[in-house]
């Protein structure tokens, strides 16, 4: 027996004498370890003592040094199933004090506790017990006669309870009125039981009930406003149900025919050669609510959008223009004209402001976009789980099925799509879509025009639910894959590291995770989380500094803008927005209310962040900061004009593709607007103009001449480069690349790259013939260099060869974001290297050139 101090019986009891102490509370399904301290269990012959130091609570037992001797803790269990238990104890001994482990009155095997070297060291013995649901008995009885260890405490770990209540059934709608209706639906089942039901307006919650409540009146419904609703069940370990069958209906005017009042203080807040952004203060509404503003110019209609402001596009330079606005209210009655205000537009062209250029096709729905090395574009379409191939001048073609797709009637089905940053390779494209049973990410091929039959999984495992799926994907400056899940409609796992869901995880191409990743030591699904705490995230996006943003939707307060930190909490479920306890989280950068907000995908040109926006209808612009901490102030464009914005995407040219998703089973009803691909362009940069790439050595698409290729010398490598001259153009560079590589069959193998090449002050740019060898090109200020091969191959000029009578070769011009491509050094690989320049560009134009070289 451990040695006892004369004051040390705080209680000391026989073999005839048992205390029992209060029992702890339940573990619940799912939840955190709980501990159970020894010294408030059930002890026979043993004592409740505090005499060596490291001990939890407010004691330790020390067993009487008999066989028999006993501690018996009460474990609560939410549901039957297996739990571990973990035993701390100390043995200052040299000798092995082992235990009988009883579960119930029924053996359970024995415990062996070995010596720890002193009793002031305290150690850990797990065992795997099957429990029942309630109270179970859990007995560790001394076999020997050195008794039992000093017994600190017993934690119990339960497997959580993985089984979702099913769907609600049969859910209807009755008492339909202008701001309220009844819903009535059949109860879910579980394993353990419901405990809340969830009525939903797409991902929205508008009433919850409990879990023995079969009717719900919802009274903040709008009038005249279409609804699409459903109902979810949740269990007490916060699983949801997939949602029940969904009930649409629109409600009814409430009869007002009172209009608002006339917005006032209508100004103009700022002008660029292309666009006029406009403000007013908000009208009031005897409903309490305004429903929406149109601006006009003159009696054309050219805004719509719940804001306070809206940007005008596509306008003359040096030219005036008048507008006005009209708020309407729920019942479309609309009040009368602002008071007129005229604003004159700048001279110059330049600044973030994108214009429309043209509709490139129309499409079911589609919600990603991602453009191959060859300039044509790869998008999802969403519910049909299928493929399109568009080019630039909108031919579009069904290119094949994502095998295992299925949809959620919502949010679910073929969603993110990225292009393979060594596509040039290993033609890899990687796709985020809904299965039948999960949220998961997976690769296919895309060569020559086929797309394979079959797909690899990637990360598996993600849960899905109709709402919250996140889905985006992107390829990082680092070559690592982005994912935005969402929290399929359990809170609960934002903020569980070992969830994939509510998180932005980052994972390598192959899909394991990376060793750099914030939580990889921690193991399991933590491997692969870079930040966690979210609620529904849908954008991706890198700056100039290399720096990750992302947009997600909120709940029903407050959307966001977020600059990601690794291994950042940003809040949810505690805090939404700026919303709740937010202490320790990272503050978004932005937020919108949700009513006015909705951002979904987002892009980066030139420092300037666009976010298309579904709920409002629109497609945000803001600069980010010059310290890149933040954002200015946000520019609301194109408002009302294409209905609901899924996603923004550049294009190889130095445009934007947005394509738009109406009536698209997520609370959109039908519109009449057409689901579209748009092109936008920056002013001047419709065509290439001057960023236009040309060789005094040959024209574009004609023959590279013989000495700028292998047969120049009659050997492959260190070959003589041609010059290069280009114009700035209006892509604002501060910097220029040139990527030269062989696209034979539609391929992209990368010869020779060159990077950091300063921005002139002047109108034209140039590389002179017969570039300098080394990885710092000799007297080019700085610009860097890096081709195929090894040795003294790999730092000159690397021209075509072999070839043929018209083996095709380009070179890409970029315009860079910023002076200094970050990230690539002596060791970057090509593939790197062509990744980390197109991430950190905003523009690029090609000279193609054929080629016959032969070694």
């Amino acid at each position: 027996m451990a040695p006892r101090p004369p004051w040390r019986a705080l209680l000391t009891c026989t073999a005839a004498t048992a205390i029992t102490f209060a029992v702890l509370p339940a573990l619940p399904a799912g939840a955190a370890p709980t501990d159970y301290e020894s010294e408030v269990s059930t002890i026979s012959q043993g004592a409740v003592e505090a005499n060596h130091a490291g001990y939890s609570g407010t004691g330790f037992v020390n067993f009487d040094n008999v066989a028999g001797s006993y501690v018996e803790y009460t474990v609560n269990a939410a549901h039957a199933g297996t739990q571990t238990l973990t035993f701390r104890y100390a043995n200052g001994t040299t000798v092995d004090r082992p235990v009988a482990l009883a579960v119930n009155g029924t053996a359970a095997g024995t415990l062996s506790f070995p010596g720890t070297g002193a009793w002031t060291t305290w150690k850990t013995v797990t065992k795997d017990v099957a429990l029942a649901a309630g109270a179970n008995k859990i007995r560790t009885t001394s076999t020997t006669a050195n008794g039992g260890p000093n017994a600190d405490k017993l934690t119990a770990s339960g497997v959580a309870d993985a089984e979702a209540p099913t769907p609600p059934k049969n859910l209807a709608a009755k008492d339909i009125k202008a701001r309220s209706a009844t819903f009535t639906w059949e109860a879910a089942t579980d394993n353990v039981g419901v405990v809340r039901y969830e009525v939903m307006r797409g991902g929205n919650i508008l009433k919850t009930v409990n879990g023995n409540t079969l009717t719900a009146t919802v009274d903040n419904l709008t009038p005249n406003t279409a609804y699409d609703i459903s109902v979810g069940a949740f269990d007490a370990a916060g699983n949801p149900s997939q949602q029940s069958n969904v009930v649409q209906f629109t409600t009814p005017p409430s009869g007002d025919t009172t209009p608002p009042t006339i917005p006032g203080n209508p100004r103009s807040t700022s002008v660029t050669a292309n666009s006029v952004s406009l403000a007013w203060n908000a009208s009031t509404d005897d409903s309490g609510t305004i429903a929406g503003y149109d601006v006009y110019q003159g009696t054309t209609k050219v805004a719509t959008t719940p804001s306070l402001e809206a940007t005008i596009t596509g306008l003359t330079a040096n030219t005036s223009y008048t507008f006005t606005v009209k708020a309407r209210d729920l019942d479309s009655n609309a009040s009368a004209a602002s008071t007129a205000v005229t604003a004159k537009t700048s001279g110059n062209a330049g600044g973030g402001i994108p214009e429309y250029d043209k509709d490139i096709t129309k499409v079911d729905l589609a919600w990603s976009v991602d453009f191959l090395p060859d300039g044509t574009a790869l998008a999802t379409e969403r519910d049909r789980f299928e493929i399109l191939r568009i080019t630039p001048s909108g031919q579009k073609t069904t290119v094949g099925k994502v095998p295992g797709a299925v949809g959620t009637n919502g949010e679910g089905g073929l969603l993110g799509i990225a292009i393979s940053p060594n596509y040039a390779t290993d033609h890899a494209i990687y796709l985020y879509h809904t299965a039948s049973g999960d949220n998961r990410v997976v690769k296919m091929t895309y060569d020559n025009g086929t797309l394979s039959s079959t797909s690899t999984p990637v990360l598996t495992g993600i849960a899905k639910n109709r709402y919250h799926n996140g889905g985006r994907l992107r390829f990082g400056p680092d070559g690592k894959l982005y994912v935005t899940a969402g929290d399929g409609q359990n809170k609960d796992t934002a903020q569980n590291k070992g969830a994939l869901n509510g998180k932005i995880l980052r994972v390598n191409p192959d899909g394991s995770a990376p060793g750099d990743n914030p939580f990889f030591s921690t193991g399991g699904n933590a491997r692969y989380v870079w930040s966690f705490g979210h609620r529904n995230p849908q954008g991706l996006a890198w700056d100039s500094r290399g720096q990750l943003w992302a947009s997600e939707f909120g709940d029903g307060k407050l959307d966001e803008l977020n600059l990601i930190q690794k291994g950042g909490n940003f809040g949810w479920p505690q805090c939404e927005g700026t919303e709740g306890t937010c202490g320790g989280t990272v503050a978004p950068k932005k937020t919108w209310p949700t009513s006015s907000g909705g951002p979904s995908g987002i892009e980066i040109v030139n420092d300037w962040v666009y976010v298309a926006a579904v709920t409002s209808e629109q497609l945000f612009a803001t600069q980010i900061n010059a310290a890149g901490t933040g954002v200015g102030s946000v520019q609301s464009l194109f408002s009302g004009r294409w209905g609901r914005l899924r996603s923004v995407t550049k294009t190889p040219d130095g445009g934007l593709w947005v394509t738009s998703t109406n009536a698209d089973k997520n609370g959109g009803t039908p519109s009449g607007i057409d689901n579209l691909v748009v092109r936008l362009k920056f002013p001047g940069t419709s065509q290439p103009g001057a960023f236009k790439l040309t060789s005094s050595a040959f024209a574009d698409n004609a023959s590279i001449p013989g000495k700028y290729t292998c047969s120049g010398d009659g050997t492959a490598g260190q070959d003589t480069s041609p010059p290069l001259t280009w114009g700035a153009g209006t892509t604002g560079a501060k910097g220029y690349a040139v990527v030269f590589a062989d696209v034979a069959n539609s391929g992209n193998k990368l010869h020779w790259a060159i990077w950091d090449i300063p921005a002139s002050s002047g109108s034209t740019v140039s590389l002179p013939e017969g570039l300098g060898a080394g990885f710092t090109v000799p007297n080019q200020n700085g610009a860097k260099q890096k081709a195929m091969g090894s040795g003294a191959n790999s730092q000159k000029y690397f021209g075509p060869c072999p070839g043929g009578s018209s083996h095709p070769y380009t070179f890409t011009l970029y315009a860079l974001n910023t002076a200094t491509v970050p990230g690539l050094t002596s060791s970057s690989t090509m593939a790197q290297i062509e990744t980390a320049i197109k991430n950190a560009s905003s523009a690029n134009v090609k000279l193609r050139g054929n080629s016959n070289a032969a070694t």
